[in-house]
């Protein structure tokens, strides 16, 4: 019996199945969800990827204005970034983390540091 070589194609696609391939979250967001203390909120995410970084903004309804995403990234389907806002004249820093399926993200978001405040909520993907 004799091999044959494998074609370009098949190699190409057999190495592609190793690499990890990030969800595609760019766009607009929206997630509903309430505070410790009983506050009812909207956040809109707008989302940017370039590779595995994640860039753009979070608009809160409580807050009432937009916040810069750092450190930004996306791994298969994991993401991940923070975001500072001024509480009252301090910095709180509000720290994400979630699994993308399909259209909808469920975060899992810490507020203050090490161990602060943990809220859940769910993202889906605005309709274009």
């Amino acid at each position: 019996m004799t091999m044959r070589p494998v074609s370009g194609v098949l190699m190409f696609a057999l190495v592609f199945m190793g690499v990890g391939v990030s969800a595609d979250v760019a766009g607009k967001w929206k997630s509903e969800f309430q505070t410790a203390d009983g506050q009812k909120g909207q956040n809109v995410f707008t989302f940017q990827v370039d590779g595995e970084k994640l860039t753009g903004t979070v608009y809160s309804s409580l807050a009432g204005s937009e916040a810069k995403i750092e450190e930004g990234q996306i791994k298969g389907d994991a993401i991940s970034f923070a975001i500072t806002r001024n509480m009252g004249g301090t910095e709180a820093r509000f720290r994400y983390k979630g699994k993308v399926a399909g259209d909808e993200i469920k975060f899992v978001v810490t507020i203050g540091e090490p161990d602060g405040i943990q809220i859940e909520m769910t993202a889906k993907r605005e309709k274009q």
